[in-house]
């Protein structure tokens, strides 16, 4: 089992490593956390607990799949994701349900996610060669969940359904236009079609490296931070 040891300059396999045991115990947290929730917010804090569970399986199976391929997992990833996203998604609609959100939004969030998510994909493994054209729509979609987040219905909601909960979707809102922003950035350093065609690394196995550290960063900031402005909304809000 010697190749599964992490080396002191393997800094991918050390992201993924923290990146499990972190998420890992964040699952932990949220999952014992649910008797003292109100019930209210128990499904909420739930959804977190998941959001992080699944996460830290992935990071779990994609830090052994690094270290004895050496490749990044990024099908595994994109799984991931798949299944990751759309239930941070889904937080929107939880918390301004009370507010009068309706099913149509949840739809849109999650068919709004999986855009970004399926185009990402296509770009970063299928067709490469149009990385930037995948880039693009992908974008577009995230643009549009930050509309939704920042101005349009999600927004609208949170106004109405009291200062708690705006003040929490206001944070989650953040997230998604700083925290989310991180994934365009390592999409860039992992496709062949850089920025607009400007390779930002010229080394492509760099290229990958810097990928994979960028996105098990933003896994870890994104996921446990979603749950934790949750956690505390649960704990302030009647």
């Amino acid at each position: 089992m010697e190749h599964l040891k992490i080396a002191s300059d393997n800094y991918v396999a050390f992201t993924f490593f923290i990146g499990t045991m972190a998420m890992m115990a964040a699952s932990v947290f949220f999952f014992f956390e649910l008797n003292n929730t109100p019930q209210k917010w128990r499904t909420s804090v739930l959804v977190s607990g998941l959001i992080t569970f699944i996460a830290a399986v992935h990071y779990y199976y994609m830090r052994g799949y690094n270290l004895e391929t050496g490749d990044s997992p990024t099908f595994f990833r994109y799984v991931d994701w798949i299944l990751t996203v759309p239930l941070m998604c889904v937080e929107f609609y939880l918390i301004t349900k009370k507010a009068g959100a309706k099913i149509s939004l949840l739809w849109k969030l999650i068919f709004a996610s999986l855009v970004m998510l399926v185009t990402g994909y296509f770009g970063e493994t299928i067709d490469r060669g149009n990385s930037v054209m995948w880039g693009v729509l992908s974008g577009a979609a995230y643009f549009y969940i930050a509309y939704l987040v920042w101005f349009g219905e999600v927004s609208k909601l949170a106004q109405s359904a009291g200062p708690q909960v705006a003040k929490a979707t206001k944070i989650l809102a953040w997230f998604v236009l700083v925290g989310w922003a991180i994934y365009p950035l390592g999409y860039i350093l992992g496709t062949p079609g850089g920025l607009f065609g400007i390779k930002l690394v010229a080394d492509p196995e760099a290229a990958v490296k810097a990928m994979d550290i960028v996105y098990n960063i933003a896994d870890a900031i994104n996921k446990i931070g979603f749950g934790l402005v949750i956690y505390a909304l649960s704990r302030k809000e009647d």
